[in-house]
Parts: C-alpha cells; structure tokens; sequence
C-alpha cells in the first residue's frame, strides 16, 4: 500500500497494513509526505551493517538536485521518492545491541537523512537513539535538517555517557542559491544556528562540506562563507573530498535534468568539461582547497578524512575499560 499526494499537501495515515510483500501488518502511524513523494512500510531482516551503520529510511524526501544515493549501484528496488520505511527498525537495533560483545559507535545518515518530514510523526529515529542511550554505544549521525534538535536530549544523555558526534551538511552559504540545490530541508543558515545549538549542549559537530558543484557554487566566498560558519560552531572536523562533484548511473540523469530546469545553459558546461566523468572536480579546486587547509589548520579543526572518520568511528577508550570491567563483574 501506498500513499500519494500533489506538491505541498499533508496526509493522515490512521493505519498503516502494509510489510512490502503483499502481506498486510497493523502500524499504527500518521504519515507526512512532501510533493511528489510517497512511502511505503516493510519488515526489514537486517538493520546494522558490518561497520555498524543503518539506514531506517531508504529514499529521501528532502530534493536535493546531486543526491549520490540515487546511484543504481545501491540496488534500490523501488523509486528513490517511493521512501521505504523500516518499521521494524528499532526492534531489530535492540536485538544487536543486546547481541555485541563490545559497545562501539552506531552511525546513521551516510545514505538516507535520519530527519526526513515523515520522522517528524514516525519517530523512528528517535526511538534508535532512545536505545543506543539505554545500550550504552555511542552515535555518530548525520543530516541536513534542523528536526534533528527534537532530539537534542536524547544525544546529550548518549553524549554524557558514552559519545554523541552530530554531523551536518553544508554546501551552499547563500540561501536563495541553498533553496534551489536543496529545496526541501533546512537552509545553510538554519544548519548554523543547530550547530550553535549544539555547540551550547557540549555535543562535537563534524561538517561535510561536500559536494561543491561547479560552475553554481565553487566561489571563494561561498566556501568561505561556510568555513566562518564552522569557525564559530566551534567544530571538530569538515569531511571534504576535494571542490567538486561525483555523477553516475542514476543520479547524473536526475542532475542533469534539474540543471536543465532550475539553471539552463550550465548542463552544456557539464557536457564539454567532464563528459561522462564519475569525478568532476572544480575548476577552482586547487584554490578553494588551500583555503580550506590554511582555514582548518589555523583553527585547530580535523581536516584529513582519516582524521575525521578515525575521530568518528572512535569509542571512547575509558568508557570500554569501564564497560569490560563491568561485565567481568556480572560474569563472576
């Protein structure tokens, strides 16, 4: 079962009977679609990767025009606005906290948003940080909405405990320009002040200043724009993979149909400087990332991304000396 509706409207969902087989379950929700997409519901087998990662939502809502995850070598079997839902998702999170010989951090949001509009509702983010906080594990989580402070309580408790890292997205300092590559989540402005936010509660902040897309917003000042953002939220570290962009099956078509609607002429550009390129790096990358280094280093923030994903993936080493300790307790 599906639900639909046009730009802009709202839907109530009373029950929800749907696992994505054909077989109907009972879920109780109310449901927040957005323009053109919709959501579907389904009983996942899985919730945690290897590297101790998860996806409760499969599908965006959010719009943005150079959105990697519609890449086919993801294997999505439905359409990216078609957002699946894993209902199931904190149960099956329980069952591998319970399940770890060792805590460790839990990561969320390096695919899909965690704080799409149907969270706001579903509250199945929250419920996954409600666990890690009981579980005692750490989180490291990653968006572009500002719905993330609903649940700034539940990431400070993880944070007094154990290790709550936020990462926000930013891209793009101004924000009519923010509104057209990002139409449907937050602006770069709104994403500072949640830094702020966050930097007032002690949570560390980890910015991805990626992708930078060229010919619209590979200027010094919007990166420099962005770099003062990060200076004053006081962050630990910015995840940069170079001034540019990464295309492929799937989302390059997407991007180059948006270009053609929302910035005419600047497909042709695409076209004659890259091709058919999987990286497509700025014309001005070597300028723009020295002021990102110089910017960094005189600030004292992680820069490298083996700095950046080791401080991410790090669980902090007293709290496991701690927990061993513990559990030799409750085993004598």
């Amino acid at each position: 079962m599906h639900y639909h509706v046009s730009r802009g409207d709202l839907i109530d969902v009373k029950r929800v009977k749907c696992d994505g087989s054909g077989k109907t379950t009972d879920c109780e929700m109310r449901g927040l679609i957005w323009g053109r997409y919709k959501m579907h519901f389904v009983k996942a087998k899985g919730i945690l990767s290897n590297n101790n990662g998860m996806n409760i939502y499969r599908g965006c809502s959010h719009g943005c025009i150079y959105c990697d995850s519609r890449s086919r070598c993801y294997g999505f079997t439905h359409e990216f606005e078609d957002i699946e839902v894993k209902e199931n998702a904190a149960e099956l999170l329980e069952q591998s906290l319970k399940s770890k010989r060792k805590r460790c951090m839990i990561g969320t949001g390096a695919m899909c948003d965690p704080y799409l509009h149907a969270e706001e509702e579903l509250r199945l983010t929250r419920r996954c940080l409600e666990l890690i906080d009981e579980y005692e594990y750490g989180v490291a989580i990653q968006t572009k909405s500002t719905r993330i402070l609903r649940d700034l309580d539940v990431l400070s408790s993880i944070n007094k405990k154990t290790k709550a890292v936020v990462q926000i997205t930013m891209t793009t300092f101004d924000e009519a320009l923010c509104k057209k590559i990002e139409p449907n989540v937050s602006t770069t402005k709104e994403r500072f002040e949640a830094l702020m936010k966050f930097k007032e509660a002690g949570i560390p902040t980890v910015v991805w200043l990626s992708p930078i897309l060229p010919f619209i917003n590979d200027t010094e000042e919007n990166v420099r724009g962005i770099l003062d953002y990060c200076v004053k939220g006081s962050v630990k570290g910015i995840i940069c993979y170079g001034m540019g962009v990464t295309l492929r099956e799937g989302n390059r078509e997407y991007f180059y149909r948006e270009l053609d609607e929302k910035f005419p002429g600047i497909k042709a550009k695409y076209r004659k400087e890259y091709g058919n390129a999987y990286e497509l790096l700025s014309p001005n990358n070597e300028q723009l990332m020295s002021i990102f280094n110089n910017t960094c280093s005189e600030n004292g923030i992680l820069s490298t991304l083996d700095e950046c994903f080791g401080y991410l993936h790090e669980f902090p080493e007293k709290y496991t000396q701690m927990s061993f300790l513990a559990d030799l307790v409750k085993g004598d």
